[in-house]
């Protein structure tokens, strides 16, 4: 292999190649850099998906060992990926499981919530590395939807209240369930969703569309507690928000995707925690405990909301960038409304 062959790039050892270590040797052998070079770190992607062997070797020729990408470094990707054996591996070769990163998430502490906290052994002194596991993670076993479909459902996981009292605050009254499974698609279908009490909190959901996520039932719903909701869109993936106190706290997020800098420490170890279960990762983060998908999937009862803009009337949210001009739940409020 040549170094100006384009083969030389790392590019090319994407998904098997990282587990390939003649190839990755072919490549540094030709002459392509190790090191990391503006936003791509060919350690990342091996501590992600790759062989140990190659994460060793790579690691054996970087200049930092500890260079962060997107705010992390190739040992927190291993610690976060679930993958021990590299973990080991880069640890060995000298990178720092204590060192602070992504909202305090070292990735020696996000270890100890895992299934391998023993994997670096224990913390330096002074080193504050509580898990701070939420009680629902500590519980409950985690509610897998892998046998339910739950794409088009919207749901709001609440906290310490009960599925009358989200009834009162949104101003609904009971009303027939869905015709079947799918649940009712007229026009007015967007106004009706189920609600079941869970240990904890209730689940306000809609199989079949958005309304639970919405701004102004999340507003209402989080009055003086916690409210995570979710629309898992078909299109564009599952998309969270969460409020507090009627307050959104943050919007466009991916409940058990991947976290990003910036995010809560919560919201980042419910990622961790819940890699890639949506519903169980917006379940956790209002601390309710599931232990089935009915909930989810089959409410105990259903709602009717109201079908005029009252519903917001007086509501102190603002929610400047996700106004919805649709009426009763659909229903957002400008910075202008709010006042």
């Amino acid at each position: 292999m040549d170094a100006d062959d384009e083969d030389v790039e790392f590019g090319d050892a994407q998904w098997e190649g990282w587990e390939d270590l003649s190839l990755i040797r072919a490549v540094l052998e030709a002459g392509a850099d190790p090191n990391p070079e503006e936003d791509y770190s060919p350690l990342h992607p091996a501590a992600e998906s790759g062989s140990a062997e190659v994460v060793a070797e790579l690691a054996g020729r970087v200049h930092d060992i500890d260079a962060e990408l997107d705010g992390r470094t190739a040992l927190w990707v291993a610690v976060f990926e679930r993958r021990p054996d590299v973990a080991r591996v880069l640890a060995a070769a000298g990178a720092d499981p204590w060192r602070p990163m992504m909202a305090g998430w070292s990735p020696g502490r996000l270890s100890l919530a895992g299934p391998a906290p023993d994997l670096f052994g224990a913390p330096p002194g002074g080193t504050d590395c509580q898990p701070t596991r939420p009680p629902a993670a500590a519980e409950a076993p985690l509610l897998l939807m892998a046998d339910y479909s739950y794409v088009g459902t919207g749901l709001a996981c609440v906290a310490g209240i009960s599925g009358a009292e989200a009834a009162r605050r949104l101003e609904a009254t009971p009303t027939a369930g869905p015709p079947d499974d799918d649940g009712p698609r007229d026009e007015g279908s967007v106004d009706v969703v189920g609600v079941t009490d869970v240990p904890h909190g209730c689940v306000v959901t809609q199989p079949w569309g958005y309304a639970p996520q919405m701004p102004g039932v999340q507003a209402r719903l989080s009055a003086g507690t916690v409210c995570y909701g979710m629309y898992a869109n078909a299109k564009s993936g599952n998309q969270g928000s969460s409020y507090r106190a009627g307050v959104v706290q943050g919007a466009d997020l991916s409940p058990g995707g991947d976290p990003f800098p910036g995010e809560s420490p919560l919201e980042i170890l419910l990622s961790y925690l819940y890699r890639y279960e949506a519903v169980a990762c917006s379940c956790a983060y209002a601390g309710l405990r599931l232990t089935d998908a009915r909930p989810i999937t089959r409410s105990s009862r259903y709602l009717a909301a109201p079908s005029a803009p009252r519903l917001l009337a007086g509501s102190p949210v603002v929610v400047a960038s996700m106004a919805y001009s649709a009426p009763g739940w659909s229903r957002g409020v400008t910075q202008d409304e709010s006042g």
